[in-house]
């Protein structure tokens, strides 16, 4: 009776880490992407823990809806801005800012997600008139400066970093610009989905 009981035990035990592995190995991985540009290419990775923002973000990516679109809002020590649709056929000096897909995208805060130095972060309209902090459906901004901008912490969303081309951003960001920040020279982009 003890050695069916041990058999008992140790059957359990390999049936615990066989599920414990499993779990572990379902989670799905994190949807990679690439940016590029004529400055070169910016590699990063989407939460899992924001769905909304990253199925959103893979949705328009796999559709093309950013090529084409500029970096249309740039601050040297802030951030870099982009995926307005109207950038697409702006003409030089035109205000930008105000394009997307014609929805939003309720906030999906996460305190452990920071605005360190490649956040990926979905811009908003601020003020009373979105209480709710709800994103752009398209518009989007990756951190520029070493020591991050966390007084945007829970008040924008967080889905993404980048994790290879830091220089990209700030050869960006330092690009001659207008009195809106946008560059001179239009800075286009395509958004890729790293399957």
């Amino acid at each position: 009776m003890k050695k069916l009981s041990l058999v008992f035990i140790i059957g359990a035990i390999f049936l615990s880490l066989s599920v414990n592995a499993q779990t572990k190995n379902s989670a799905p991985k994190q949807k990679k992407f690439v940016i590029h540009t004529d400055f070169g290419d910016m590699k990063g990775v989407l939460y899992n823990e924001t769905p909304l923002h990253r199925d959103n973000f893979v949705k328009l990516a796999k559709s093309g809806f950013f090529d084409g679109t500029l970096f249309h809002r740039v601050i040297l020590g802030f951030m870099i801005q982009g995926g307005d649709p109207d950038s697409k056929t702006a003409k030089p000096g035109q205000a930008l800012g105000m394009g997307g897909p014609g929805y939003t995208i309720p906030a999906e805060f996460n305190p452990k997600f920071k605005h360190k130095r490649g956040a990926l972060a979905a811009a908003r309209t601020g003020g009373p008139s979105n209480p709710q902090k709800a994103s752009s459906g398209s518009q989007f901004y990756i951190v520029e400066p070493e020591k991050g901008a966390s007084f945007l912490d829970n008040e924008y969303t967080v889905f993404g970093e980048i994790t290879e081309g830091f220089d990209v951003i700030t050869k960006i960001a330092s690009v001659q610009k207008d009195k809106s920040d946008r560059p001179l020279k239009d800075v286009k982009m395509t958004v890729k989905i790293i399957e």
